[in-house]
């Protein structure tokens, strides 16, 4: 009897070398202690065993049962620490690394120039004026001096919805319909997208303008210099200069290009200017008097200058950015440039 009960103990010892996880273990304490384990059913066939020999079988049993169980509880505890241990490792956090910075977003460079110019011509008394994306034929051209017969209607590639609905290809709009509800004195910028069909490195098919109009009594292009002088010099430095070219617009009579000195040579000429020292930056004039007319305003008491400019344009020159493409990447290794404080 003795030599059956050795045995079981040995083979118990023998299968827990080869356990190597709790799972494991539990299933083999099952085999061997549990409810219909080996040496559990041992007790079962003590009606066989003589009376006289009952008392002492029971402890012998109940010893190996001891003896095993004490054997599967000490190597719990060694695979419950050695588990530790390795959860430990996996787990662990080395605190000489540099930590996780939570990196700040910023604007847009073109919502940093927009913000620019707004602020500076709103520090000169300008309020602003959205108007509608897609408007009317009407707005767009005819009221600015464009009827549909007019050669001007060449220069603009338009985006037509209907023959009489349109994307607008500028913001002039805003300042028609500002003039129809509002008597002068009017001091207003009109920002927002525009559309044309062109697309290529300096062009495309949606962009960004903001165009400004003053309307009051005694309106001459000399307001028209002093205010774009003091703009360019927010915009860019105290030293820009303002150069007008003589140019045409339909609705400004005169009509000028401005030119401002290069921001990166200061005039004396690179690749940026192109070796002239200049680049232009808007176009601009004095309200045609047909469209302050057409609008209701009385051009014998009032004039009016306005003028008008592409944020991508003012954002290139600016930041020396040679593709306008490149604004519409949302590519984040360029637009961190503009994250600095």
């Amino acid at each position: 009897m003795q030599e059956k009960f050795d045995q079981l103990k040995q083979m118990a010892k023998d299968e827990l070398l080869s356990v190597f996880s709790t799972k494991n273990l539990f299933e083999l304490k099952t085999k061997y202690v549990g409810k219909n384990g080996e040496i559990t059913a041992l007790l079962r066939g003590m009606k066989d065993v003589p009376a006289s020999e009952r008392a002492n079988f029971g402890k012998m049993v109940n010893d190996l049962k001891v003896e095993v169980s004490e054997m599967f509880n000490q190597k719990e505890i060694e695979l419950k620490e050695k588990e530790l241990a390795e959860k430990f490792e996996s787990e662990s956090v080395d605190v000489t690394l540099p930590g996780k910075i939570n990196k700040n977003g910023s604007l847009h460079p073109l919502n940093l120039v927009k913000n620019k110019i707004l602020d500076a011509f709103c520090g000169m008394g300008f309020e602003v004026f959205e108007g509608p994306e897609i408007d009317t034929d009407y707005y767009c051209f005819q009221a600015l001096n464009i009827p549909k017969d007019h050669p001007a209607r060449d220069m603009q590639d338009t985006f037509y919805i209907t023959d009489n609905v349109l994307l607008r290809p500028h913001t002039s709009p805003g300042q028609v319909r500002t003039m129809e509800k509002k008597a002068p004195p009017i001091k207003i910028l009109s920002p927002g997208r525009v559309y044309r069909a062109d697309d290529d490195a300096s062009h495309s098919p949606m962009f960004h303008q903001i165009e400004g109009l003053v309307v009051d009594k005694g309106v001459s292009l000399c307001d028209l210099k002093g205010l774009l002088d003091e703009f360019v010099r927010i915009m860019f430095d105290e030293d820009t200069k303002t150069r007008f070219r003589p140019s045409y617009f339909p609705f400004t009579e005169p009509s000028v290009e401005v030119d401002v000195t290069c921001c990166k040579c200061h005039g004396k000429g690179c690749s940026l200017c192109k070796g002239t020292g200049w680049i232009e930056i808007l176009g601009a004039g004095v309200v045609n008097k047909k469209v302050l007319e057409m609008s209701g305003i009385d051009s014998n008491v009032y004039s009016g200058l306005a003028f008008g400019m592409g944020i991508e344009r003012i954002t290139m020159i600016k930041y020396g950015i040679s593709d306008i493409r490149t604004l519409f990447e949302n590519n984040v290794k360029f637009l961190k440039q503009f994250n600095r404080r």
